[in-house]
């Protein structure tokens, strides 16, 4: 699979059934495991937010390959969720690319720039995301997509590098 340009544009689906194996193969790749829970616990998280409000799992495509586990949601929605001091109308996301071989070509800001846009467009305030501080190939991603460190936190997910990217301020044309 090629690098990732200005021109690389992303499907994004729902997750089904049939993605199951796929996800389970994922998760159990080093580059993922590290950083996600045991295969078996991420899998019945992900089968329950397929029916929830506050969590949108999705597959990333590309070519209708699939390349990555992309998630959304919704802070305010979630009892107790520790990101609630964020505005009314931030969405959270959490993103892993699949197969170790695709790490390092930019796909997975150019993702999240696309996923941000999609997001925005749709009425979000803010994006919010939670790399462990370890994670720097996570981090590095997240700054070329525009997002910037508001601080460090440990809540009931663990110690996260919490940063947010806020809408692109429109300017006035005169």
């Amino acid at each position: 699979m090629p690098k990732a340009d200005a021109t690389t544009h992303y499907a994004f689906r729902g997750v089904v059934d049939e993605d199951f194996p796929l996800l389970a193969r994922w998760l159990a790749e080093p580059h993922i495991a590290e950083w996600w829970d045991a295969v078996d616990e991420e899998l019945a998280s992900i089968k329950a937010s397929m029916t929830s409000v506050e969590t949108r799992p999705m597959i990333v495509e590309l070519d209708g390959a699939p390349l990555a586990y992309i998630q959304t949601y919704d802070p305010h929605l979630e009892e107790d969720h520790p990101y609630q001091d964020q505005p009314k109308g931030t969405i959270g996301l959490d993103i892993s690319i699949g197969n170790s071989d695709l790490l390092g070509k930019g796909h997975g800001s150019a993702i999240i720039r696309q996923m941000a846009a999609e997001l925005f467009a749709a009425g979000a305030k803010r994006i919010v995301i939670d790399p462990h501080p370890a994670n720097t190939r996570a981090i590095r991603a997240y700054e070329k997509a525009g997002f910037r460190h508001v601080d460090t936190r440990t809540s009931i997910y663990g110690p996260a590098h919490f940063m947010v990217l806020d809408p692109p301020q429109e300017t006035d044309v005169i």
